[in-house]
């Protein structure tokens, strides 16, 4: 039978490269780290790390059996969850990813009261608006802001990921402002890079198009969203963005919503999400209550109501058609 401790310090070995640091990481001298790492290779018959005077490296061998050392561990994990373990005793290093965007606006904020709660869990954050490979990159949980598609995910939904287009008063004050979505090919679009078309649906008609529409020309592309909203809000021109991005500028009056008559359709919504063959570990389970907790109960920017049906329109909305532009910016 395997040693789970040995398992433990193989997968820490695996993704630090470095034998004596995954020991001291389990409070093992370097002797002792080597002595367990070499027990676990006699077990499975093979040799799981190269080493060298310079690095320590995945055997062919050792990077077949990682993921079933980390399911093996996720079992264990789940089996003391099962038996009523708490938050002193939920421990384990978490590796996170989710968009930089949204991370610096709502996640970041409520890290150090996550470690104050559970002081034996250690978080490995990557954050990048770039989408990373989930089971590649050996993440334990990931945010994803689209629809799920992917079969081998399992998926908590964190909230809805509404996305609307926006322009400044500055750009709108020098150009008529669209009133249909054809209108779009006269102006300046900045665009997510590798992003799929958007589709629009008018309210009232259901009349369909895209964002962006079929022949228009991209001036802007980005793989950044927060650089894509600082750049719409000092006038380069349109873009699409998740609300939860925008709702403060829309609130000071920095960006207004264009068609605001067409609603984006694409069933997008933000999720937390960890590989289908994954255990949902302690670790795991509370860091995603504690992200429903704080973020999606309800999400800070939905509570606003900024966003209303064309019907429902009053005095102060931030909702802007072509032909009352100019009444609602000087309102």
């Amino acid at each position: 039978m395997l040693d789970t401790d040995c398992i433990r310090l193989f997968v820490l070995a695996a993704d630090m490269l470095n034998i004596s640091a995954a020991g001291r990481e389990l409070g093992l001298a370097q002797a002792v780290a080597s002595a367990r790492l070499s027990k676990l290779e006699r077990q499975v018959g093979s040799d799981l790390l190269h080493r060298s005077t310079r690095k320590v490296s995945l055997s062919l061998e050792g990077a077949e059996f990682l993921p079933f050392a980390r399911e093996i561990l996720a079992q264990e994990d789940a089996f003391h969850a099962a038996q009523g373990h708490h938050g002193k005793e939920i421990k384990g290093t978490l590796r996170f990813a989710a968009p930089s965007s949204f991370a610096q606006l709502f996640i970041a904020p409520v890290l150090g009261e996550f470690l104050d709660r559970y002081p034996e869990i250690d978080l490995q954050l990557r954050l990048s608006d770039t989408q990373m490979d989930l089971i590649e990159g050996a993440f334990d949980l990931a945010l994803r802001n689209y629809a799920i598609e992917d079969s081998s995910l399992r998926a908590r939904k964190l909230a809805d990921d509404r996305r609307i287009l926006c322009a400044s008063p500055q750009y709108l004050a020098h150009r008529a402002p669209p009133a249909v979505p054809e209108d779009l090919r006269t102006h300046r679009l900045l665009v997510f890079r590798d992003g799929p078309p958007r589709k629009l649906e008018a309210n009232e008609t259901g009349a369909a198009a895209t964002f962006p529409p079929p022949g228009s020309e991209n001036r802007l592309v980005f793989d950044d969203g927060t650089c894509m909203r600082v750049a719409t809000v000092n006038g380069a021109g349109i873009s699409m963005n998740s609300y939860w991005s925008v709702y403060e500028d829309l609130r000071k009056g920095s960006l207004v919503r264009v068609l605001p008559d067409y609603e984006v359709r694409d069933g997008s919504a933000i999720w937390l999400v960890y590989p289908r063959s994954n255990v949902l570990t302690a670790k795991v389970r509370v860091f995603i209550d504690f992200l429903v907790e704080k973020i999606g109960r309800p999400p800070v920017w939905e509570t606003g109501n900024l966003i209303c049906p064309a019907a429902d329109r009053q005095a102060g909305c931030f909702c802007v058609s072509a032909p009352n532009w100019r009444r609602a910016s000087l309102a």
